[in-house]
C-alpha cells in the first residue's frame, strides 16, 4: 500500500484476472472520507488509472469524472444554473430550448459525463451542420454544452470541460439584404392602408430593430425634442410577449428623428387615442407607441406579415422586416455618414459589426469617393 497527501491507494489482482486499485481519500467540500475502485486488464494500466486519480486529486479535481449522462447533467443544469443565471429571459429560454433539441436528445446526450471527449463535441458540431443548421445556431448551441460542462466541473463532476478544447464554431459574416431608398420607399407605399404602416415607417426612418420599435413608450419619445430613446426590446418568452431590456449597453440609445416622422407619430397618437376612446373600459393603458385596437403589445410576427405581403406584390423576394433596418444603415453609409454614427444609431455593440455586416458599397459610391479624392489632389 502507497500513501500521499492526497490520499491512500492499494493494487490487488482479482480472481477473474483483473486488477483492481483502490483510492482513499478526504473530500475538501465536506470534509468526509471517500473512496474510488478503478479496474484494468493489466497491473501497468491499474497503475496509470491510480496515478491518474491522484495527479486530479493534486490538481483540486475529482478523482474520476462521473457516471451520469450528459442529458441528465444539462437538464439539471438548465432547472438551476441557468435559470439562476442573470441572462436575458429571452438567451435564457433560447439556450434551454436549444439543449433540450439539440443536446440531450441526441447520441451526445446519452454519454455519461466520464466518457465526453473533444472528439464528441468536434462529432456534435459536424451533424449539426449536416443538418444544414446556420452557423450562428451551431455557435450557440456549441456556447450552451461549454456553458453547461463548465458547471459540471465546478460542481466536481469533471476534472476539466471537454468542449473548452474544441475551438469556438466560427460564423461566417454575411452582408445584409438590402433595398435602395426608393426601393423601400415602395414597399412603404405597398404597406400603406395598414395599422402597421407608421411603425414600418419609424423603422426604415430611423434603424431600429422591430422589437425596439414595438416595446417604445410614449413616454420615451419627445416629440418636441425630435427624439426617441430606446430602453427596451418586445419579444416572445414562454408563449408571452415581454419587454425585456437591451441585450448590451450599447443598445440602450437616442435616435433622432427626422421632422416627417414626428409630424407621423403625431398623426398616429391621435389616431391611437381615438381607437382608446372607441375601446372604453376594454383598453389596455400600456403607454406603448404602437399597440393593438385595444392597446396591449403587438405581436412582431404581424409586421414580418405585413412586409412579406407588400413585397410579394412588388415581386420581391427574402425581405423582412429587418431589411428596413439594414437599408437604413447601408443609405447613410453611402451617404458618407461615418460608420461610428451609424453604429451608435443602429445600437450596435462595436463598429466592427456594422462593417462586417455593411461593409459593400455601391459602385456609384465607390466611383464618387475615388473622384472625390482624384480631385482634392488635384489630378
Amino acid at each position: 500500500m502507497s500513501r500521499r497527501a492526497n490520499g491512500e491507494g492499494s493494487i490487488t489482482l482479482r480472481s477473474d484476472g483483473r486488477w483492481m486499485a483502490r483510492l482513499s481519500y478526504l473530500d475538501p467540500i465536506t470534509g468526509q472520507r471517500q473512496r474510488v475502485t478503478l479496474y484494468a486488464g493489466t497491473a501497468r494500466d491499474v497503475r496509470a488509472k491510480l496515478k491518474d486519480a491522484r495527479d486530479r486529486l493534486d490538481a483540486q479535481a475529482p478523482p474520476t469524472d462521473a457516471t451520469r449522462t450528459v442529458a441528465d447533467w444539462l437538464s439539471h443544469w438548465r432547472a438551476t444554473t441557468l435559470a439562476a443565471s442573470d441572462r436575458k429571459a429571452s438567451t435564457r429560454e433560447l439556450y434551454a430550448t436549444l439543449s433540450r433539441k439539440h443536446l440531450e436528445q441526441g447520441t451526445l446526450g446519452a454519454l455519461t459525463l466520464a466518457r465526453l471527449r473533444p472528439s464528441d463535441v468536434t462529432g456534435l458540431v459536424l451533424a449539426l451542420k449536416a443538418k444544414g443548421l446556420s452557423d450562428s445556431t451551431v455557435r450557440s448551441v456549441y456556447a450552451v454544452l461549454r456553458s453547461a460542462l463548465d458547471g459540471a466541473v465546478t460542481d466536481g463532476l469533471l476534472s476539466r470541460n471537454p468542449a473548452a478544447l474544441v475551438a469556438r464554431p466560427t460564423v461566417e459574416r454575411t452582408e445584409a439584404k438590402h433595398l435602395d431608398a426608393g426601393e423601400v420607399a415602395a414597399l412603404l407605399r405597398a404597406c400603406d392602408g395598414s395599422r402597421y404602416h407608421a411603425v414600418l415607417t419609424l423603422i426604415a426612418a430611423t434603424g431600429l430593430r422591430k422589437g425596439e420599435a414595438l416595446a417604445l413608450r410614449w413616454d420615451q419619445v419627445d416629440l418636441d425634442a425630435g427624439t426617441l430613446a430606446v430602453v427596451a426590446t418586445l419579444g416572445r418568452i414562454s408563449g408571452e410577449l415581454v419587454s425585456t431590456p437591451p441585450k448590451t449597453a450599447r443598445s440602450r440609445r437616442i435616435v433622432p428623428l427626422h421632422p416627417g416622422i414626428v409630424a407621423l407619430l403625431k398623426r398616429h397618437r391621435a389616431a391611437q387615442n381615438a381607437e382608446r376612446l372607441l375601446a372604453g373600459n376594454q383598453w389596455t393603458d400600456s403607454g406603448l407607441v404602437f399597440s393593438t385596437e385595444l392597446g396591449s403589445p403587438v405581436d412582431p410576427r404581424n409586421l414580418l406579415r405585413v412586409v412579406q405581403s407588400a413585397a410579394k406584390r412588388l415581386g420581391a423576394n427574402d425581405v423582412g422586416v429587418h431589411t428596413l433596418r439594414h437599408s437604413a444603415a447601408v443609405v447613410w453609409l453611402e451617404a458618407g455618414v461615418h460608420i461610428k454614427a451609424v453604429a451608435d444609431l443602429l445600437g450596435h455593440s462595436s463598429i466592427s459589426i456594422t462593417g462586417d455586416v455593411y461593409g459593400h458599397t455601391s459602385d456609384g459610391a465607390a466611383r464618387s469617393a475615388v473622384e472625390s479624392l482624384g480631385e482634392r489632389l488635384g489630378l
